[in-house]
């Protein structure tokens, strides 16, 4: 591993040279790239037709708009606000209409599936059952209606052509009480479709050493969890989260460059948590377009991701939310490429990153690297050898 502290800001992450040795991927390719995904939020997913129908069904009168496409439109515009707390108002509506089986189970095969048209071969998708229960669900009924649902969604993906697993996160809000109770149900269910734990909802005032009854009790079962945390909020947060709390991955983890610093001669130069941060191979889930939207980062080219994957931090590439943001993993790879000149070697990296960091076994996790993401971009690559072959051919 070459973790030189002058990155050349033409290498990219995955060993090519930007636009020199490695070939930049067209469109149709990087949608074709097997991806893999591990912070998506099923609350701020949804198909706008799917929130207008569910709304129309169940007398929910309050979106701002009932058109499909409008209302995709309101989604996007009222995320893109530069604040996280307003960013957060937009789940009301979505989840408003996700409280009842039949929604849930819905909206969980419809995700399912949208992914596996993007690509996506892996993903751990997750979801706050506490703010489903508004229609007399209990929390285990929203457990099983979104497993459920995910099996739906690959067996319809499956038939369709596409081959996806989906695993499940747990997520516990951070100004509520009920971590404990959620880990709890995460532990019941965890070989039952899910696959983990997360802590949600706004950084500031809400430490995640709030809940570490919840973390200590995962600890003692030998679980998984990852924390949100260095999107809206700084370096204590993320200190916070390892440290204190023990997460096994960084939900978004951007803020992290706070604690990096590039010195007039363009030496690098990390700091503790920083340094301790890439020694330990601390996953950070970065979610390039929702950053934008909530005022981590100002543009794709200024993204931290850039500096964080030429240093070699375990670095993955994820969606956040595809309603608000207007995303997917093909667009958020194809906003990376055009702003960093990364290839197919790059996008691998990318996503062979995010494999070894899921919450599956690891033998599972080796099978999807060697048996699926390999060979799929080997395939890609090698068809710029036919292309090549034949414009030879006049």
């Amino acid at each position: 591993m070459n973790d030189s502290h002058h990155p050349n800001p033409g290498t990219g992450p995955g060993g090519s040279q930007g636009t020199g040795t490695g070939h930049v991927p067209t469109p149709d390719q990087i949608l074709r790239a097997p991806k893999v995904l591990l912070h998506d939020h099923l609350d701020g997913g949804l198909r706008p037709a799917t929130v207008a129908e569910l709304a129309r069904e169940q007398g929910y009168d309050r979106l701002p708009e009932t058109d499909p496409e409008r209302l995709g439109a309101w989604f996007r515009e009222a995320a893109d606000s530069g604040s996280l707390e307003r960013y957060l108002e937009t789940f009301a509506h979505t989840c408003a209409v996700m409280q009842t089986r039949d929604a849930l189970f819905r909206v969980a095969a419809e995700c399912v599936q949208d992914l596996a048209a993007d690509g996506v071969v892996y993903a751990e998708v997750r979801y706050a059952p506490e703010q489903h229960l508004e229609g007399g669900l209990t929390l285990e009924q929203v457990v099983e209606a979104v497993n459920d649902g995910f099996r739906e969604g690959e067996r319809l993906a499956a038939r369709d052509g596409h081959r996806i697993r989906a695993g499940a996160l747990l997520t516990a809000m951070r100004h509520a009480a009920r971590s404990r109770e959620i880990a709890e149900l995460a532990n019941a269910y965890r070989d039952q479709g899910v696959v983990g734990f997360d802590i949600a909802g706004a950084e500031a005032g809400y430490p995640p050493t709030r809940h570490l009854d919840a973390f200590e009790y995962l600890k003692r079962e030998n679980n998984h969890f990852t924390i949100h945390a260095g999107e809206a909020f700084g370096l204590p947060s993320i200190w916070q989260a390892l440290q204190w709390c023990g997460a096994d991955r960084l939900g978004h983890g951007v803020r992290i460059i706070d604690d990096i610093t590039t010195d007039a001669d363009g030496r690098v130069r990390l700091g503790r948590l920083a340094a301790y941060v890439r020694d330990k191979r601390v996953p950070l889930e970065m979610c390039p377009t929702s950053n934008l939207q909530t005022g981590a980062a100002a543009s794709y080219a200024e993204h931290p991701i850039g500096l964080l994957s030429r240093l070699r931090f375990r670095v993955t590439v994820n969606t956040d939310n595809r309603l608000m943001s207007g995303t997917g993993m093909t667009r958020e790879f194809e906003h990376l490429v055009r702003a960093f000149h990364y290839t197919l070697e790059d996008l691998q990296w990318f996503t062979v990153n995010a494999m070894k960091s899921a919450f599956i076994p690891f033998d599972e996790r080796l099978a999807m690297i060697n048996d699926v993401i390999k060979p799929g971009y080997a395939g890609l690559r090698s068809e710029w050898l036919f292309t090549a072959a034949q414009g030879n051919v006049t």
